[in-house]
């Protein structure tokens, strides 16, 4: 059975090196997977994946969210997997041939998540957006056309709403890596949260999810290493 901090991807959401650091450092025994996003890896460069490489055992997911004319992001693809992260991802937005155009040009191991409905995303905005009634209605369907697109083009995963992974998983099973964001434990206090469509970590992953993204929980917490021990307790209470 897999261990449950193994489920856990802590976003590093910081500006500096020397602040991501200190959370690595801190976090990388009871997490499984340390998330570089585009704040951290502008700020910072390559250099914050080899020591994050170097600190542990911890995997690393490289959330550049590509998207671009299908050359240009094989390309930005084909240099990111040089680096040796686990997982990187690119949007759905432009169809299915950009995500064929990356899972053809795989150079390495790295696995291609596609990005299907951003979890800040809600019915009133997608309309605002121009998205025809029958998804806004219904962001489930969009969820699954875009997880279609990824499994037709190749893709290893997706990142959706743990409130769509268990549709996700009945559909494709394990031939679709679900990695789970908005996630938050029932214990954090949410108040004013970007993210709209949220679920508890035990929830996520009783209903599929392969990974989850825990970050303010965490990050905010006045001993972030217990609240780490504390979403692996939720996880394992379900698993």
């Amino acid at each position: 059975m897999k261990n449950p901090k193994n489920y856990i991807v802590f976003p590093l959401d910081l500006p500096t090196y020397d602040q991501a650091m200190a959370y690595v450092d801190l976090l990388q025994d009871y997490v499984g997977v340390f998330k570089v996003g585009l704040e951290l890896f502008v700020s910072e460069g390559p250099r914050i994946l080899k020591s994050i490489r170097n600190a542990g055992d911890a995997g690393i997911f490289l959330d550049l969210k590509l998207h671009d004319i299908p050359a240009t992001v094989k390309r930005a693809f084909m240099a990111a997997s040089h680096y040796g992260p686990e997982f990187v991802t690119v949007h759905c937005d432009e169809g299915e041939d950009i995500l064929r155009s990356v899972a053809e040009n795989n150079p390495g191991n790295t696995k291609i998540l596609a990005i299907t409905v951003l979890t800040s995303l809600n019915q009133k905005k997608l309309a605002a957006l121009g998205y025809s009634e029958k998804y806004t209605k219904d962001l489930s369907a969009l969820v699954m056309l875009k997880a279609g697109m990824a499994k037709a083009a190749g893709c290893h995963g997706v990142v959706c709403s743990g409130l769509e992974v268990s549709m996700i998983k009945a559909r494709f099973g394990n031939e679709l890596i679900a990695i789970t964001p908005g996630i938050r434990p029932a214990w954090s206090v949410v108040g004013q949260d970007d993210q709209q469509r949220i679920v508890t970590p035990a929830e996520a992953v009783r209903n599929g999810a392969d990974y989850v993204v825990v970050g303010r929980p965490i990050r905010d917490a006045k001993d972030p290493s217990d609240a780490a021990k504390r979403v692996a307790e939720d996880i394992g209470s379900v698993l």
